[in-house]
């Protein structure tokens, strides 16, 4: 921990020394504000007062510009707006932010630095504070990480209030009043005379005044919206199946396709023969790809079938032919230097010198996102110009893709963010969007939807790195424990396809395991960087997905190892109050250490992740047939809960998603080729077996965070140490179901 420490220090002051040695320029482009996109775009009687609030007429537009995926972050992020905006959030509409600079994602970068989230030293802030520089130069645009909320905390309230303060200041010269003595309310600026004027009459007159760049923010205490569960601004559509989805969208003389790609992943095409294909009902155009090639049609069932007619000589792949191979490259890794090493503390090799009192190696597989909807896009050229429609998580990405791929300037793309059936990190990726450009760039003038087939989708997603842990430790003096991770690299492998270099070590391998607030006392963690070979990319809560399942596990071994309480020992080893707090939350929530019915026993697993501390037990109980899951608790704390109801959905479905991938799922590879293909081998938990869930959500912890990811890691070491004090086997592979089966 110390190296990294001055690792990280001397990067920051080399970067700070930069700036105030001369490179002004770059200091003055971060504090410098980006045009305001929606000024392009307004039609007669529109006024676009921040980037984020567009008013006419007929009413009041906030933009949100981070993706809807499913996870409410709509409802939350345009309830920041009209909390400011003083406007009720039933009285406004919703709509996603165009690829723009202005709506970087400034707390993008935070969790990639050395240090762990509840370090709040003047140098740990420092450094968060320079990642923001590098994430508006780059103009980040993505949606991801549980940033969504953070990010837009203060951003989005300052773009209401400065909207409200332009609106008071133009119903002022339009009353003839003195505007300190105007207030507003529910979308009305009214005056001491009983005199009112609606926000969409003033927009023509607000539009020529310029918005305060820090205008006052209300307290906590006069919140309306924030801080309260709110309908979800997205539930309407969806339920009465009027949202429109990538998947839905329909214009003048559309066109529709399909992909066939080589199923070795990487690898090329020698040749292919189209001539039973290219006749067939509807086909209007086999389209060349790198790697395989798209079918054009009247409709997608009928290129599907012609993609399915089409002979192929597939190119051979580099990587290992079987699972078992890929395993033994990440086993290989951990003989090399390590990548990182951000945990050392005490002496652990002192320590376990006369002994190791527990031990053992864990592995989990490849995981692909499989997004309820398939992946697909719709792209659009003409005259130069290029649309593209998708469900995305980094439209800025999409944009400077697709224009390369048209020929077009990249200000001459529009990309048009959808609602999505699900991304989990799946459509961070560029590899469909692509796969559409192409395909619209050979039917130039004709609209075209590409929608890959399930299983297309499911053998060619880039996934969830497979990865290895060992452990080692001693419980009956000094604790001690000696973790190593070994996986492929998700930002060399993600980054690399995005055309950006990645120095350094890749923190996503250790994460959730080096910087968890236990105070062990010889404790220290060490990743290891395997070669990339399938594809690898960011999997709902990332590195913490495996590592909170390693992490746990092996704290679990050493309570048990100690005859100890395991939620007893992880509390005595607990000394940061907030997440003592989540851990003894669970316990009252799920009644621990209270009598259980005969066969049933509960595990218990606490994990930091994305500065989230989130404590889980699950209950089993074991049956003559099997296990079966009855009861799942979890306790988070944010910070600041803003909607209280979807922060708890958001953990239900972080539990959902944790005990899937545990339970039962795995991407396996035989012949070089992906096995799993669509849902009946790669199967989602059902409701029949799902168990009940009670959520409770604190707010103890110094700053707001976000919720998309943390609820996941702790439910698969949870679920398996509740297995453990079930039956008395530990397993230490993923998915659970080959070595006990679930009923």
């Amino acid at each position: 921990m110390g190296r990294a420490r001055t690792i990280a220090r001397r990067t920051f002051l080399i970067g700070s020394a930069a700036v105030a040695g001369g490179v002004v320029f770059g200091y003055w482009r971060y504090k410098t504000d980006y045009p305001n996109p929606l000024l392009d775009s307004l039609k007669p009687g529109e006024a676009a007062l921040t980037p984020y609030v567009r008013i006419d007429q007929q009413g009041i537009t906030v933009i949100t510009p981070r993706a809807e995926m499913g996870q409410g972050v709509h409802t939350t992020l345009a309830a920041m707006v009209a909390e400011e905006l003083d406007v009720e959030l039933d009285a406004i509409n919703v709509e996603h932010g165009p690829a723009s600079k202005a709506y970087f994602n400034g707390v993008l970068l935070e969790e990639g630095i050395p240090f762990a989230s509840i370090d709040y030293s003047q140098t740990a802030e420092r450094v968060r504070a320079f990642t923001h520089f590098p994430a508006k130069l780059l103009a980040l645009q993505m949606t991801g990480g549980s940033t969504s909320t953070p990010d837009g905390f203060v951003k989005m309230r300052k773009a209401g209030a400065a909207a409200r303060e332009v609106l008071i200041e133009a119903a002022a010269k339009q009353l003839g009043a003195n505007r300190n003595t105007l207030k507003t309310r529910s979308g009305y600026v009214e005056s001491e005379d009983g005199r009112s004027v609606a926000y969409t009459e003033l927009a023509t007159l607000a539009a020529d005044i310029e918005p305060p760049s820090d205008p006052e923010l209300r307290p906590r205490s006069k919140w309306r919206l924030l801080g309260k569960s709110q309908p979800r601004v997205d539930v309407p559509a969806k339920s009465t199946g009027t949202a429109t989805y990538s998947i839905d969208v329909r214009l003048p003389d559309m066109l529709f396709a399909t992909i066939k790609m080589n199923p070795v992943l990487g690898a090329g095409m020698n040749a292919y023969d189209p001539s039973d294909a290219e006749n067939m009902p509807g086909v209007r155009k086999i389209v060349p790809l790198e790697g395989g090639v798209a079918v054009v049609a009247t409709n997608t069932w009928y290129a599907v079938r012609a993609a399915n007619a089409i002979r192929f000589d597939w190119d051979s792949g580099t990587y290992p032919a079987t699972t078992e191979g890929h395993f033994d490259v990440v086993k290989r890794a951990f003989a090399d230097k390590p990548d990182s090493k951000f945990r050392d503390d005490g002496d652990v090799d002192e320590a376990l010198i006369e002994s190791v009192e527990v031990d053992g190696e864990y592995k989990v597989p490849y995981l692909a996102h499989a997004t309820m909807e398939p992946v697909n896009a719709v792209a659009y050229l003409r005259d130069g110009k290029l649309d593209i429609w998708a469900g995305n998580q980094a439209p800025i990405q999409a944009a400077k893709d697709g224009a390369k791929i048209a020929g077009v300037d990249q200000d001459d793309v529009t990309v048009h963010t959808t609602y999505m059936g699900g991304a989990f990190g799946r459509r961070a990726e560029m590899d469909f969007i692509k796969s559409a450009v192409h395909v619209a760039t050979a039917m130039e003038g004709t609209p075209v939807l590409t929608t890959w087939t399930r299983e297309e989708d499911t053998t060619h997603d880039n996934y969830r790195p497979l990865a290895i842990a060992r452990f080692r430790a001693n419980v009956s003096q000094t604790p001690t424990l000696d973790l190593q991770v070994s996986a492929p690299s998700v930002a060399e492998s993600q980054f690399g396809r995005l055309g950006m270099p990645v120095a350094g070590p890749d923190i996503t391998i250790a994460q959730a395991a080096w910087d968890q607030p236990y105070a062990i006392p010889n404790y220290r963690v060490r990743s290891y960087r395997a070669p990339v070979m399938l594809p690898v990319s960011s999997w709902r809560a990332v590195g913490a997905s495996q590592n909170g399942f390693f992490h746990e596990s092996a704290i679990d071994e050493m309570a048990y190892a100690a005859d100890k309480d395991p939620l007893e020992y992880r509390l005595a080893l607990l000394k940061d109050n907030v997440s003592r707090g989540v851990l003894e939350k669970v316990a009252e929530l799920s009644n621990w250490g209270g009598e259980l019915p005969d066969g049933h026993a509960r595990g218990v697993a606490f994990v930091m992740s994305f500065g989230v501390p989130v404590a889980e037990v699950i209950e089993v109980q074991k049956t003559g047939s099997g296990i079966r899951l009855v009861s799942a608790y979890a306790a988070v704390d944010v910070g600041v809960a803003l909607d209280p109801r979807n922060i708890e959905g958001q953990v239900e479905s972080g539990i959902i998603y944790g005990l899937t991938a545990a339970m039962q799922n795995e991407i396996t590879v035989r012949d070089g080729r992906i096995e799993q293909q669509n849902f009946n081998r790669y199967d989602s938990l059902r409701i029949a077996s799902a168990p009940d869930i009670a959520v409770a959500v604190l707010e103890n912890g110094p700053k707001i965070r976000g919720i998309g990811e943390p609820g996941l890691p702790p439910a698969a070491p949870a679920l398996a140490n509740a297995v453990f004090a079930a039956t008395g086997q530990r397993i230490r592979e993923l998915p659970l179901n080959k070595h006990i089966r679930f009923v």
